[in-house]
């Protein structure tokens, strides 16, 4: 049962920390979330939750949270390793947490490619 936990190791905290994944500008976007990503050297993904006031009152982004964040929690063996994730729902869609289970690994498998792309990519002479 723990390996289904949602532990501190699991979370991005810091200002810093978002602040790092932000200047990575590598997204990715559908109907229900907007992900970005960056790398980090951890075996494990992290996530991070920025749900603003614009996804609806206090109840309504605290919903959005849980949801996402049980989302996370089952699904993590289907998500890329060593990223770190910030997750923020899309403009006008509804707190479903089947949509969000479908969303987040595919997302996330996007950005990981577009990741590893730009690593590739920066590297070349």
């Amino acid at each position: 049962m723990s390996s289904f936990s949602f532990g501190r190791q699991f979370r991005i905290r810091s200002p810093a920390e978002f602040d790092r994944v932000y200047a990575a500008k590598v997204f990715a976007a559908d109907d229900v979330l907007i992900i970005n990503a960056c790398t980090s050297d951890l075996p494990h993904p992290r996530l991070g939750l920025s749900v603003s006031k614009k996804a609806g009152n206090a109840v309504a982004r605290n919903r959005w949270k849980r949801l996402i964040r049980e989302a996370f929690r089952l699904s993590r063996g289907e998500l890329p390793a060593g990223i770190d994730l910030v997750v923020r729902p899309q403009k006008g869609a509804a707190p479903d947490l089947a949509a969000i289970r479908r969303s987040l690994p595919a997302l996330a498998r996007r950005v990981a490619r577009r990741l590893v792309k730009g690593e590739r990519g920066a590297s070349a002479p």
